[in-house]
């Protein structure tokens, strides 16, 4: 395929193009989607299974009903983790929120990363300058370390080529990673192959899944291997550090241009869904106090959580989202001022 630059200040509002040899059968589609990408206010590119979607952003806001579960379907998936407890649903409301903040913030803080959707959408998205994410968990951090500091083309190549069956799961799973990538890579395959996502002890492999397809059914060797590699492009604006939660809350404390994502494990369900999951949820609720920056906790519906909220001063919302059972159910938003949900 050929290609060269030139530009065309006439025709396109981004004045510089790169000309590409196509066939000519796909030249009208190609060229109006040229068009309509060009007159967009910006555009996102998920993905439906193994399908690409592209979608033009518009300037009108998009508003949200408290009541009713986001529609995940309709958020970019760009993390490699299905993650127990993952923030998907909540994305629509964290642009809203990091977006309500007057400037954008300098430096997005994600202490309980996960499978860090918030700060990889505000990476990818640009709704913060850089994100920080620390992960306590060994195996989680992993992953994120590998894909981050100079072996994610490796992890990728090594999922493509990986021939998921029975025996091989078996293999991998029960055999002690020696280096840090060989970590990684089973850190991914417990998570796509055991029920829910689940990396703590004691959880089963998937026995039925999708259309019966059993432990296949989660596993996705193109889609995984090209977030990885998408995120791998956009390193210079993630910082990953293995940390405990409160030393990085701490750190930035002072930073009043400095935002906090929190999403702790939950009081409730923490125990069977994480590896690492004691908080001390009175600290954490009293070092959020202490923040000159702004923040966002999201939290299970309790009357526990409900009360720390209200003895520390901060608002708290329900807010209706799916479990993994796509049962409805509400979690509750926390922060200083949640006007920005009106």
């Amino acid at each position: 395929m050929a290609r060269s630059s030139t530009t065309y200040p006439t025709k396109w509002r981004n004045s510089k193009t790169t000309v590409i040899r196509i066939p000519e059968h796909l030249a009208d589609s190609i060229t109006e989607i040229a068009k309509r990408l060009d007159a967009a206010e910006g555009y996102t590119i998920r993905e439906d299974n193994e399908t690409l979607v592209l979608e033009f952003l518009k300037s009108t806001p998009s508003h949200y009903d408290l009541a009713r579960p986001v529609n995940v379907a309709s958020v970019p998936q760009r993390s490699p983790f299905r993650y127990p407890g993952g923030k998907t649903w909540l994305i629509p409301h964290i642009r809203a929120w990091l977006r309500s903040q007057g400037k954008k913030p300098i430096r997005l803080v994600e202490p309980f990363a996960g499978g860090g959707i918030v700060g990889l959408t505000a990476a990818f998205e640009g709704l913060a300058r850089h994100v920080i994410m620390a992960e306590l968990d060994p195996a989680v951090a992993a992953v994120w370390r590998v894909v981050l500091n100079g072996q994610a083309e490796w992890l990728a190549t090594k999922i493509e080529k990986f021939d998921l069956s029975l025996g091989n799961v078996r293999s991998v799973l029960d055999t002690a990673p020696s280096t840090l990538r060989e970590r990684a890579f089973q850190t991914i395959v417990r998570n796509r192959v055991q029920r829910g996502g689940i990396l703590a002890p004691g959880a089963g492999l998937v026995k039925t899944g999708e259309s019966g397809r059993g432990i296949n059914s989660r596993w996705y060797p193109a889609t995984l291997a090209r977030r990885i590699r998408e995120i791998n492009q956009r390193k210079d604006r993630i910082t990953f550090l293995e940390e405990d939660a409160f030393s990085l809350i701490t750190e930035h404390a002072g930073d009043g241009e400095c935002a906090f994502y929190i999403d702790p494990p939950y009081t409730v369900a923490a125990r069977r869904l994480y590896a690492t999951w004691k908080v001390d949820h009175a600290k954490l609720f009293r070092t959020m106090q202490s923040c000159k920056g702004d923040f966002l906790m999201s939290y299970d519906n309790t009357q526990e959580i409900a009360k720390l909220a209200e003895d520390h001063g901060f608002q708290s919302r329900a807010i209706a989202m799916k479990n993994t059972h796509h049962a409805k159910m509400t979690e509750l938003l926390i922060g200083r001022d949640l006007s920005w949900i009106d």
